[in-house]
């Protein structure tokens, strides 16, 4: 069975398709608003008389668009993403490829940092007074404003490269991992842990065998939001750079020389990435839930 059949046996892909070609009819709409103002002040300069569908076309065609059309965006993407070849500087696979490098990593770091406090803060009281209050206070600070200090503080230490777009990614990711993990680490109920220290369970078993497992949907849920996140702390760690790889670096010049088409194929890149990993993640899900039922149910 094909994913399209799967799609419509759930009576899921109306729903989305519905929803895609509203996101298309409001885009072209917008472009319309948006880029009018400017075709109509060249009409009027130059004598010009005009209709609608004129306009329309103008607005959906014009080669600086405040918000440029559906179809121009997709031409853009044609260009740098099929037609360049993916070592080229010029596309943006190979673009998307640097901010990837650096969101994994920074998702790793961020997903071992979150979990290794969630441990602690469950298991030691003093961490979850003192710890827990400081945590939620580092995400207070606005990211554009801490991306350029981390940039400058490890680069004056020789330290350049992937590794400083990696500790903004793992900024960015770690908090909703410590949530989640702590979450799910509580979330046995108490007459079990009591049953289990009844049996002598000692409280490395009933980590392994109980807070554990019981925390595996917590975590695969906070990931999903760490692994998104961790791609908006890589683009805007390539903002104050002024590098040249990556797709932070492609929307930046955009931003220089007025291509808001670029930027525009940079950001659906962007988010093609994103919901890419944030769909691995959700395979890594069903497969260690199905691991664990499995395990659960020849337990029993």
């Amino acid at each position: 069975m094909t994913m399209t059949d799967k799609l419509f046996r759930e009576g899921a892909l109306l729903p989305v398709l519905t929803v895609v070609l509203s996101i298309i009819v409001i885009w072209y709409a917008g472009s319309i608003r948006l880029n009018s103002p400017q075709l109509i002040d060249r009409y009027e300069k130059n004598g010009l008389d005009w209709t609608f569908a004129e306009l329309a076309f103008d607005a959906w065609e014009m080669e600086r668009p405040v918000l440029p059309s559906p179809h121009q965006v997709g031409i853009e993407l044609k260009k740098t993403v099929i037609d360049k070849p993916f070592t080229s500087k010029r596309s943006l696979v190979y673009h998307a490829g640097i901010t990837l490098s650096s969101s994994l990593l920074g998702f790793a770091l961020g997903a071992l940092l979150g979990i290794g406090l969630a441990v602690g803060i469950v298991y030691v009281s003093t961490l979850d007074r003192s710890l827990m209050p400081w945590i939620i206070a580092s995400q207070t600070i606005p990211i554009l404003a801490l991306a350029p200090m981390i940039i400058v503080v490890l680069g004056s230490i020789g330290i350049t490269g992937l590794f400083p777009k990696s500790v903004i990614s793992m900024y960015l990711c770690f908090f909703p991992v410590v949530v989640g993990m702590v979450k799910g680490l509580r979330s046995p109920e108490p007459i079990l842990i009591d049953q289990m220290r009844t049996y002598s369970a000692s409280a490395t078993q009933i980590f392994f065998k109980l807070r554990l497992p019981s925390s595996i949907p917590f975590l695969f849920a906070s990931l999903k939001v760490a692994v998104a996140l961790s791609v908006v702390g890589a683009i805007v760690a390539e903002l104050p750079t002024g590098g040249q790889g990556g797709l932070g670096a492609r929307l930046l010049s955009g931003s220089y020389y007025g291509q808001i088409t670029m930027i525009w194929a940079a950001l659906i890149v962007a988010s093609l990435v994103s919901a890419s990993l944030v769909a691995f993640i959700g395979i890594m899900e069903r497969i260690a839930l199905r691991r664990l039922n499995g395990g659960q149910a020849a337990l029993g």
